[in-house]
């Protein structure tokens, strides 16, 4: 179960990870636009609702310093984890019982526990969508925070399942950079890649609290990427379909993000461990 990889195929994975952070870097022309909007939106939306976005900043320095109410339970995601790496007829034998088992796993077994990840949130937020999508505008007050929530929840089982815990908080501030990095224009992603590219090295160890004051940026960040997508969700009944598709791509766009971010760390920590003479460093992007 913990046979690991050899460091050309390591290697290999690390270019094609390299490759998905230059497709990251293409931004399209509704992209640059999709700010613009929010403008309106403001205007439009009542005191109550923008005053429940306004909570979304304290809930997530809460969840910065303590995981709050987002934090994910590491039991139910190690038995998940475990789903993916029992082998036919091995029963309870390789049952993952720690974040240190589960980061020796073979890549493999934590690529489909993420995937698997990946595609259950997405339906759940789907369904999550289209429900308070039933109700426009009244709704949307539900569902933003909702739809944060479930976003933090993802990128912590997904955590997990790269030997990674999100009781850490340096993890919760890794989990904030890949939530900034899914909602992010062309520049933020270029900016996030660049400041992850060397998260584990101990220089930047002494950095995790500079880090912590960019969390409302992340803020303000996801709600302008809401625009113009969240406005056809304002409209009662047809919002059904619109908050079911936009929720959907979201959770997947998270999803995605963590798992190659978080992959690419795993893979930099093996090839270290292979040949710390010899360290893979990430090409910056350009």
């Amino acid at each position: 179960m913990n046979e690991q990889e050899s460091r050309e195929q390591l290697l290999h994975e690390l270019k094609m990870i390299e490759k998905w952070e230059d497709d990251q870097k293409g931004l399209f022309f509704w992209e640059k636009l999709g700010r613009l909007p929010f403008v309106l939106l403001d205007k439009l939306t009542p005191k109550f609702l923008q005053d429940r976005i306004g909570q979304l900043i304290d809930e997530m320095g809460s969840y910065l310093q303590t995981g709050g109410r987002y934090l994910v339970s590491q039991r139910a995601s190690l038995e998940h984890l475990s789903k993916h790496t029992r082998i036919k007829g091995d029963g309870d034998k390789s049952a993952v019982a720690s974040i240190e088992e589960a980061s020796r796993l073979p890549l493999a077994a934590m690529d489909r526990a993420a995937d698997a990840l990946s595609d259950s949130r997405s339906a759940m937020a789907t369904v999550q969508g289209a429900t308070t999508g039933f109700g426009g505008i009244f709704t949307l007050a539900i569902d933003i925070p909702s739809l944060l929530g479930l976003s933090l929840k993802v990128l912590q089982e997904i955590a997990v399942c790269y030997g990674y815990d999100p009781n850490d908080k340096k993890e919760r501030i890794f989990i904030i950079n890949c939530l900034q990095f899914s909602s992010s224009d062309i520049v933020g992603k270029k900016a996030i890649l660049e400041k992850l590219a060397l998260y584990d090295a101990p220089e930047r160890q002494n950095q995790a609290a500079a880090q912590i004051q960019g969390w409302r940026e992340v803020i303000a960040t996801y709600r302008d990427n809401f625009g113009w997508k969240k406005l056809f969700q304002m409209i009662p009944i047809a919002g059904m379909l619109f908050g079911a598709y936009f929720n959907r791509g979201t959770i997947k766009d998270v999803a995605e993000a963590g798992k190659m971010l978080y992959r690419k760390r795993r893979i930099l920590e093996r090839l270290s461990t292979q040949a710390p003479e010899q360290r893979a460093i990430p090409e910056q992007p350009e």
